[in-house]
Formats: structure tokens, C-alpha cells, sequence
């Protein structure tokens, strides 16, 4: 094991070394090709908005350029990040950044918050900046229709960070479903019940009034963002922020963009024409701040192309699905992942690109020949994006596609505030057209200074 001064000393060259090369490889945007396309040779010069968690990921998996600028607003928990890019701008603010380091930078990496995506996202193509986001792609389905707007005038490259989207097993499902292998599909049942301590808050709502000191090494004005102000609390920041309705979007909103991808795809799902919740233990005043202990969401997508109607039922926490007919009474379903049912038979996955795909029950996958491979494979998902900047090409998980699919959470959690009721969908014109209560849930109200 190195001793303190050697790990010191070596800290010490890196830093000078990596200081040194990045004069020489960072390359500004107008000596690239036409339209600022890069050669395909030349390394792209990255940012990172929300480099802790998450983040810090996403950032080693595009190690491979060059990474040039680092932002977040809890210098602690992103000091992994710094230490192991010591020649990148640090920043607490990202407009700041975005503002210092405009022509130096080329693509951005976004890890924050959900309720921070899309004023960073847009931000950031505003600029002309390819974007890389993490799902869910925004925080409100007013966001994710704005992000898809200026994406499309702006030109960019982008991809959700739905990682499955790239895998080998997304595609092969694919296949079955377009081969026929369990005929025409119907219904399909996804699920999650992990992380329940997380996306579940209720047990913290008295906790609210508590006064904390915020770190120091903790901007908590910049994390609100466009939330409106609230006194600091560790019970929201780092991690289960994702449970408080004002800043993420339960297990239904981090989970579906993984889960549910896979059908999502293959049937062309689209937008759905009917969103109905049911609610375990509902509290409207509960409701209102934090994600339920279980949610059962249907939502009905009409038919489509040469697809019938089909039923998408997702159930999270302690709403479990039911154990599917043809799968052996000894065996379980997956409890993060999906049942997908046709009229010819049924097959089960795993999350983040439909893990693990299998007819069942096992004697038909035993003497199952499978579909000809006809969609190209990719070789990862932050990979992928990068190649499609270099090709001039969408991304696999661009902003249309995950865009919709983001919706979807967005739809259902906006659904468990009205438990029971049918939440009639017109996606054409972003509205509701059966309830006035709901329409004034699609657009959020940003803090002064924080619209997009």
C-alpha cells in the first residue's frame, strides 16, 4: 500500500502533468469541421454539471476525451471527480462556467437533480452544446417538451442516460417482439420495489420544521435551483431527494426510463390516451410533497401502426404485481423489471435494457430458435453518444425518443394526485382533457430567475 507521501508526490504530478497536456489538448470549437462537427481523431473537450454519485460515472465512462470544466454545488461529495481530473476548471455555479468556458467546451455531461435538468440541459444547448442527461430528462412535462424544442432548433447531439438503451439485450427483445416469438402483445406488467426506504418519505414530513447548518462545502441556494426556497435539510440532499416530490419523481420517475425502455421501443408505445392511478394509504396534503409507499399505475396506449391497443400497468413499493400464469409456481417474477404478455405466449426481463429476457415458462425457452439479429449493436451508451457527435448522427436515447419516454413517469406521477380518477391524455396538445386540476400540474412554477 503507498505511503501518505507517496500517494502526496504522485497527486502533485498528475496534477502538474495534466495541467501541462490539457494547454496543448484543449481544442476550441471553431477549429473543428463544418458546423463544428469534429474530426474523427480529435477529442471532444467535455464539462460535467453534477459530478458527485451518479455523475462521477458518467464522467469516468467519457474519460476517454478530454474533460475540461467540473461543476457542482457540493464540492464534497464531487471530490472524487476533481482529484481524478485535476486539470479541469472547478465551478460551483454552472452558468458561470457555462459563461467562462463557452468556446472551450464542445458537449455536457448533466448528473444533477431531476428538478435541475432542464435549466442546465437548455442552458447548455442554448450554446450550442451537445448534451448527455440523465433520466428522468426533466422534472415537469412542460421541461421535457421545452428541452425537446430548443434540441431541435439548437442541432445538437443528445442522449438520455437510460444506459439499457445501448445494451446487447434491449435489442435482442427487440427481435422476439418484431419476429412474433409471443404474438401480439396486449398487456405488460413492470415493476420496482427497490430503494423503498428512499422514494418513500413519509415517515420524514415532521421533519420539516428541523433547523439545520448548511455545510460548508454546500451551495444550498444553487441546489434549489428553481424550487422554490426551503430551509436546508440533510433529509433531501444527497440521495433522497428523489422521494420529495418538489426535486424528483419517486421510484415510478427514476425507474420507468430503465424499465419500461424495452416495450417502450419495440411496440412504438407513444404517448398514452388514459392515465389511472391507484394509491396505497393516500394523503392529498402527503401527496403533495413526497411519493407514495406503492403506486399502481395503468396507463393505455391506443392502437398504432399495425399494433393493437395495448395496457401498461406499472406497480412500485409495496404494490406488487401478480405472479404471471405461465411462469412455474417456484419461480418468481422479477421485482424490478417486466412481464410482458401476448397472445402467443409471455416473456419476463430484467431493468437497464431488458437484463436476463427469457420466454416462460423454461421449457419454451429450452426449445427456443432465436430471430435473425437485424438491429446493429453498440458499444455503450456514453460511447454511442460520443460516436454520434463525431458521425453527425442521433444518439440511440436521443431527446425525442427519451423524451417521450420521461413523459410517461411524468404522467403517472401527476396521475397518484388523483387516485382512482381517469386522467384522459391528448400528447398532441399537452393537456389533460378531462380535468383542470391536472393541466395546472403540467407546467411547474420556476423561482425568479430560474425559468426555461
Amino acid at each position: 500500500m503507498s505511503t501518505g507521501s507517496r500517494r502526496f508526490n504522485r497527486r502533485s504530478f498528475l496534477q502538474t502533468t495534466s495541467a501541462a497536456a490539457a494547454v496543448f489538448t484543449i481544442v476550441p470549437r471553431h477549429v473543428f469541421g463544418a458546423e463544428g462537427q469534429p474530426a474523427a481523431n480529435d477529442k471532444l473537450n467535455i464539462a460535467g454539471i453534477g459530478v458527485g454519485g451518479q455523475g462521477e460515472g458518467d464522467i469516468q465512462a467519457v474519460s476517454s476525451q478530454n474533460i475540461v470544466a467540473l461543476c457542482d454545488v457540493d464540492s464534497q461529495r464531487a471530490a472524487k471527480s476533481f482529484e481524478r481530473n485535476p486539470g479541469a476548471k472547478k465551478y460551483t455555479d454552472f452558468r458561470k462556467m457555462l459563461d467562462e468556458m463557452d468556446k472551450q467546451i464542445d458537449a455536457v455531461v448533466i448528473a444533477t437533480p431531476d428538478h435541475t435538468h432542464a435549466v442546465a440541459t437548455i442552458a447548455a444547448m442554448k450554446r450550442g452544446k451537445h448534451v448527455y442527461c440523465e433520466k428522468p430528462l426533466a422534472h415537469s412535462i412542460y421541461e421535457v417538451r421545452q428541452i425537446q424544442k430548443v434540441a431541435r432548433e439548437c442541432k445538437v447531439i443528445t442522449q438520455l442516460g437510460n444506459q439499457g438503451h445501448s445494451s446487447d439485450s434491449i435489442r435482442t427483445f427487440c427481435e422476439w417482439i418484431w419476429a412474433g416469438t409471443i404474438g401480439k402483445v396486449t398487456e405488460v406488467h413492470a415493476c420496482c420495489d427497490a430503494f423503498k426506504d428512499v422514494y418513500c418519505q413519509v415517515r420524514n414530513l415532521s421533519r420539516r420544521g428541523e433547523v439545520h447548518q448548511v455545510p460548508a462545502t454546500f451551495d444550498w441556494d444553487l441546489w434549489l435551483g428553481p424550487v422554490a426556497q426551503r430551509a436546508y435539510n440533510p433529509m433531501y440532499a444527497p440521495w433522497n431527494w428523489r422521494g420529495w416530490l418538489p426535486f424528483g419523481t419517486g421510484a415510478l420517475g427514476d425507474w420507468i426510463c430503465h424499465v419500461v425502455d424495452p416495450v417502450f421501443w419495440a411496440l412504438d408505445l407513444g404517448a398514452p390516451s388514459r392515465i389511472t392511478a391507484e394509491v396505497m394509504n393516500y394523503d392529498p396534503v402527503a401527496q403533495s410533497e413526497v411519493y407514495p409507499e406503492g403506486a399502481q399505475i395503468t396507463f393505455e396506449f391506443a392502437a398504432r401502426g399495425e399494433r393493437g391497443p395495448v395496457k401498461l400497468v406499472w406497480y412500485d413499493g409495496n404494490k406488487t404485481a401478480p405472479h404471471p400464469a405461465d411462469l412455474e409456481a417456484d419461480r418468481n417474477p422479477p421485482t424490478v423489471g417486466a412481464v410482458v404478455y401476448g397472445d402467443k405466449g409471455t416473456i419476463t426481463y430484467g431493468s437497464h435494457g431488458a437484463g436476463g429476457v427469457r420466454l416462460v415458462p423454461e421449457a419454451k425457452m429450452k426449445d427456443f430458435k432465436a430471430p435473425e439479429q437485424k438491429l446493429p449493436r453498440v458499444p455503450g451508451h456514453h460511447q454511442d453518444w460520443l460516436n454520434a457527435i463525431r458521425e453527425g448522427r442521433p444518439a440511440g436515447s436521443n431527446f425525442e425518443y427519451g423524451g417521450a419516454l420521461s413523459e410517461l413517469g411524468l404522467l403517472g406521477v401527476i396521475a397518484i394526485k388523483f387516485p382512482g380518477k381517469s386522467l384522459e391524455w391528448d400528447g398532441a396538445k399537452m393537456q389533460f382533457t378531462n380535468c383542470e386540476e391536472a393541466n395546472k400540474m403540467i407546467t411547474p412554477t420556476f423561482r425568479e430567475g430560474w425559468s426555461v
